[in-house]
């Protein structure tokens, strides 16, 4: 399995031009797929620059409804004519910062013919499976940080991971980790986990080594990026010698 980060925070690749937010693509032996499109265009250009051709995807989902992973939407719809796009039903809900500014995807896409609508579980095939976890129970605490869904406060139903079972490995694939990277490591135990940790906000302190601890006890290999925060991520390293960083225009093979 090949995975290249199209859109990252940071990028060191004269070939990618960093942006907040997120998008992966993902080769397997049977299918190229694309997980998270960032906000804008910016993953499309970073692709035509790495030399990948995105009209070839054959699977697109969209991890969860904040702009900085489906903004892009728009223009994944107009360079690839074919691939089906899995997107929560909760994801065009309107969503909104601690501030109060609009964080949400454009309502105007809701109507898109290739847009599955996922639930609970969807299994897109014998390798790939859909997952929100919203009846899992929660182990550890999830904080919402202010934002709010459809006006009440935030609970990440619109929220899903991809699990991908291939090559005789689980590689789980989470856009943000809304609800809490203990609980989603925890929930699927797999043994590469890859996204962001949503732990930017948080200060470099005992909280973090002691979460680093916690996700160390699980036989799990950590690629992190986007919203961990690099100073996060420098940090937890310390105490998660098997966490690596991601960065816009690199490609890892599992």
């Amino acid at each position: 399995m090949r995975i290249t980060a199209l859109t990252e925070n940071v990028s060191h690749s004269p070939r990618a031009v960093a942006e907040h937010g997120l998008s992966l693509y993902i080769e397997t032996a049977g299918k190229k797929i694309l997980f998270d499109m960032g906000q804008s265009d910016l993953f499309w250009r970073n692709a035509e620059a790495l030399g990948i051709d995105l009209s070839c995807v054959d699977i697109a989902v969209v991890s969860h409804g904040h702009y900085d992973h489906g903004g892009g939407l728009a223009k994944f719809l107009e360079v690839n004519g074919k691939a089906p796009v899995y997107i929560s039903r909760y994801a065009f809900e309107e969503h909104r910062n601690k501030t109060g500014k609009d964080i949400g995807l454009s309502p105007t896409l809701s109507g898109c013919e290739r847009l599955i609508f996922t639930d609970e579980i969807c299994r897109i095939n014998a390798d790939l499976t859909l997952y929100s976890c919203n009846e899992q129970e929660c182990a550890y605490p999830v904080d919402s940080g202010g934002m709010t869904a459809a006006g009440k406060a935030e609970d990440f139903r619109h929220e899903q991971y991809l699990l991908v079972e291939a090559e005789g490995k689980r590689v789980l694939f989470s856009g943000c980790s809304h609800k809490g990277i203990l609980n989603v490591a925890e929930w699927f135990r797999p043994d590469v986990l890859v996204g962001g940790f949503h732990l930017s906000g948080l200060p470099c302190d005992g909280e973090l080594t002691a979460m680093a601890r916690q996700l160390a006890t699980h036989d799990t290999d950590y690629i992190t990026c986007h919203c961990t925060g690099v100073a996060q991520y420098e940090w937890m390293r310390q105490s998660l010698p098997r966490l690596r960083y991601l960065e816009a225009g690199e490609t890892i093979e599992i």
